[in-house]
């Protein structure tokens, strides 16, 4: 797919925290928010497939890819302020907001926050919002499996994983491994993972942590359930059947929400862009 033409910009968070933006395309507005925590933004693709008829923000968030590093802090409200400050630089009143994996989680935490500025919310390969039991552990079974489809990737994953240091190409080269089992496509995976981390921008791992760690406590809460039951906005829960995370861990979210619509794409994985490009933006489209 070729890359999408975009400006790039710099959004300064109200504490001073630099952040790295680009927009592209034409019509309503739809900020992305990507996956993580502690990556950087990989929608080029979404962009090149809604140009026509969204006029689409991405952005790095902090400390993480080509936003400025910093010390954070590593929290989601923090990163929710981010998000608004990234609205209030392109001069948004209301915007669709499309997340993915733990921008998914992201994008909800923000239209929780503040529902009358998000026309709609797409919600992209989430989790829900139960605790971390509900996926984690089969997760990481289907993780091994997946990628012991192919023995010697896997191998070289856990030889890579087992060292204490490992040089900034050996980081890539694991990271990449690690993608190559979110795809269905086993022999087009390496691929697929390979553009992920092309360019390679580095994990913020301080930020994966301290996130992760903060949504074990605080996630699958009676609190947030009734916050998602009382949200007023058109929601959109986009899954690939095939993703290793259990898709039955969004089905708290889909029962929370009162104004929600499911798409499931059989044959996809986590990137179900990248799988099923046409139905996904078919899907997306229809909710602009």
């Amino acid at each position: 797919m070729t890359r999408t033409r975009s400006e790039t910009e710099t959004v300064t968070a109200d504490d001073g925290v630099r952040l790295w933006a680009a927009r592209s395309g034409r019509g309503e507005p739809l900020v992305l928010c990507h996956g993580g925590p502690g990556l950087w933004d990989m929608f080029e693709d979404v962009a090149g497939l809604l140009e026509d008829r969204a006029t689409v923000v991405r952005w790095d968030q902090r400390g993480c890819g080509r936003s400025e590093r910093c010390a954070g802090p590593w929290t989601s409200e923090r990163f929710v302020a981010d998000l608004d400050a990234v609205r209030r630089h392109f001069g948004l009143e209301r915007t669709a907001l499309l997340g993915h994996s733990w921008g998914a989680q992201l994008a909800l935490s923000y239209a929780l926050a503040h529902p009358e500025r998000v026309s709609a919310l797409v919600y992209v390969a989430g989790t829900g919002i139960g605790p971390d039991s509900d996926w984690h552990g089969a997760h990481r079974e289907n993780f091994l499996a997946r990628l012991g489809e192919h023995p010697e990737r896997l191998d070289r994953w856990q030889e890579l994983m087992a060292r204490p240091r490992r040089t900034e190409e050996e980081d890539r080269e694991s990271a990449v491994l690690q993608w190559s089992a979110e795809f269905t496509d086993r022999e087009r995976a390496l691929e697929h993972a390979g553009r992920m981390a092309d360019p390679w921008l580095g994990i913020n791992d301080e930020c994966n942590k301290a996130l992760n760690a903060e949504r074990k406590r605080a996630w699958g809460t009676p609190e947030l359930s009734a916050a998602c039951r009382a949200l007023d906005v058109p929601v959109l829960i986009v899954d690939g059947a095939r993703d290793i995370r259990p898709r039955s861990a969004v089905d708290s979210l889909e029962r929370a929400l009162p104004r929600v619509r499911r798409v499931v794409f059989p044959d996809a994985g986590h990137l179900p862009w990248v799988e099923e490009p046409r139905g996904f933006r078919a899907a997306v489209t229809a909710v602009l």
